[in-house]
């Protein structure tokens, strides 16, 4: 039988439609698996958990049949509260799958400490920009005589005498204790007197 004989038969045009209705049952038996094993039609508003702490947010998860995920720990934040949730991926209000995983950040408990920053002897806008660099603030700023006007001579905590390298938390307060600048060298009369 020749080749073109072959293709014009009966035979091959039932095989052809054979072959074209099992791969049509095979795709819509593939696609209703995937649907169900998908959810495909499914969509679950993630909440907002921004502020909340995690066995709160843990709880409204479950309920939703959704999972978390802690990534990090952020710096402290002092408009959440302490270990609250302050991130979370996906944002609130988008639409998510049954047991997707919301991943979330959390406040730290607390300041970090740092090293205080060695200011004696500097300026006080110099010292106001190297407290800022490391997150703390100026204080009370009080003045004592000395010959240069501005210029810190002591840093204070609390009321107690502090130094360079000594722990302080993140955002506090420190107090200066600057130069008037009103204490110079005094002539005296006899001074004057000797003057050429």
């Amino acid at each position: 039988m020749s080749l073109k004989n072959f293709l014009t038969s009966k035979a091959f045009l039932k095989q052809i439609i054979i072959a074209l209705i099992v791969t049509v049952i095979v795709v819509f038996a593939v696609m209703k698996w995937l649907n169900s094993t998908t959810n495909h039609d499914q969509k679950i508003q993630v909440p907002d958990l921004t502020k909340k702490l995690v066995n709160k947010a843990e709880a409204e998860l479950e309920a939703l049949t959704l999972t978390y995920v802690i990534v990090d720990t952020v710096d402290y934040k002092p408009d959440y509260p302490a270990y609250a949730i302050v991130q979370q991926d996906p944002l609130p209000k988008a639409f998510v799958k049954e047991n997707r995983k919301i991943y979330i950040k959390l406040n730290a408990g607390g300041y970090d400490d740092i090293n205080l920053p060695d200011l004696i002897q500097k300026t006080k806008r110099a010292s106001e920009s190297m407290l800022k660099s490391v997150g703390l603030e100026i204080g009370e700023v009080t003045y004592k005589p000395y010959l240069a006007k501005d210029v810190v001579l002591e840093m204070r905590q609390n009321g107690k005498k502090v130094k360079a390298g000594d722990k302080v938390k993140k955002a506090s307060k420190i107090d200066l204790v600057l130069g008037d600048g009103k204490t110079g060298y005094n002539i005296s009369d006899d001074d004057r007197d000797n003057m050429p």
